[in-house]
């Protein structure tokens, strides 16, 4: 199928999705008025970005991700703290990338459109634009939000689930977010790209009960392909995650990490992913069905129109709109 077909079917789903919707507050082309190339200059930066360093692809949309998970999708990520209390200096974020690029696009568009658009509409826009610039999909964004200005660092452990969680743990933090069993396989997905330190996998390779064990859920070849990548954590190194984390990066898909595409599914399927969270998706029936019927699928357009769904879903968590939050001229100020 065509991309142009593709981008049209993906359009009418997501419009069917959002009609259906009574919260929605958010809208497509919310900008038009007041900055119509908003958009385009954001595609025009992203192109730029990843041609200078196409690692940013799968951080400037997980970006978005930790980004409306934690207070909603409002650019809190983006603010920094002199004390290191804001949601960029907590473990979870401490190896995130991009905000430079998301600052970038901002002043683009402040020598253009002045005070007119949010920084979290540009994390929601730059991760769309991340994504079709992997050979993924294009959809529509929502778009309206406003940026806020708290950023707590504590909050971010509290509403991110972390990489080893189960799948219980996972459905429950999806869920204070509105997120159902098919959206969370559907935006597990995202993990087609990017990779991880070795850090959040150690325990599942060397510790999995406390009884220096491996994972037994782990497929053999593959576990002993990550711990070659990754060995064991020095004796007294405490919490492996706090260790060295700029060496080694382990694929997340190997073989097409940058590639925005099917795979991600067919290698949790076959060896049971790089974390423990990616093997939880067969613990369940609703998430472990759609893993298979992706994994088996011949064409990705089907995958392709629930992910542009689930990424509008998704971006409408606990926005703000209207007169609440704020324009703000920089992205990443100081909060204290």
């Amino acid at each position: 199928m065509s991309r142009l077909r593709l981008r049209l079917i993906v359009a009418a789903l997501v419009a069917v999705a959002l009609a259906s919707s009574t919260t929605a507050v958010l809208q497509v082309g919310f900008y038009r008025p007041t900055c119509p190339i908003a958009e385009d200059v954001v595609l025009e930066e992203m192109r730029l970005i990843l041609q200078e360093d196409p690692t940013l692809a799968p951080s400037l949309l997980r970006m978005h991700y930790h980004d409306c998970f934690v207070q909603g999708c409002d650019a809190s990520i983006m603010l920094r703290s002199r004390k290191g209390k804001a949601e960029r200096d907590a473990l979870p974020n401490r190896s995130m990338r991009g905000y430079d690029a998301i600052e970038r696009i901002k002043a683009r568009l402040e020598t253009l459109c002045p005070l007119t658009v949010s920084c979290a509409d540009i994390i929601a826009i730059a991760a769309r634009d991340a994504v079709y610039l992997s050979k993924g999909p294009w959809y529509d964004v929502e778009t309206g939000r406003r940026d806020g200005g708290v950023a707590v660092a504590e909050y971010v452990e509290n509403d991110l689930p972390p990489p080893d969680s189960n799948i219980v743990d996972v459905k429950t933090f999806f869920s204070v977010k509105s997120l159902d069993s098919k959206d969370i396989a559907v935006l597990f997905g995202c993990h087609t790209i990017g990779t991880s330190h070795c850090g959040p996998i150690q325990q599942r390779l060397y510790n999995f009960t406390g009884r220096m064990d491996q994972d037994p859920s782990l497929d053999p070849a593959y576990a002993a392909q990550l711990k070659k990548l990754c060995p064991p954590p020095a004796a007294g190194a405490g919490d492996a995650s706090l260790g060295d984390e700029g060496k080694t990066k382990v694929p997340l898909d190997p073989g097409s990490n940058y590639t925005f595409d099917l795979s991600y599914y067919r290698h949790v399927l076959a060896t049971g992913g790089v974390f423990r969270s990616d093997r939880s998706l067969l613990d369940d029936p609703v998430t472990r069905g759609y893993v298979e019927k992706v994994a088996n699928a011949t064409s990705p357009d089907e995958y392709y129109a629930d992910f542009a769904v689930a990424m509008v879903k998704m971006g409408r968590t606990d926005v703000l709109e209207g007169e609440l939050g704020e324009i703000r001229p920089t992205c990443g100020i100081f909060v204290d």
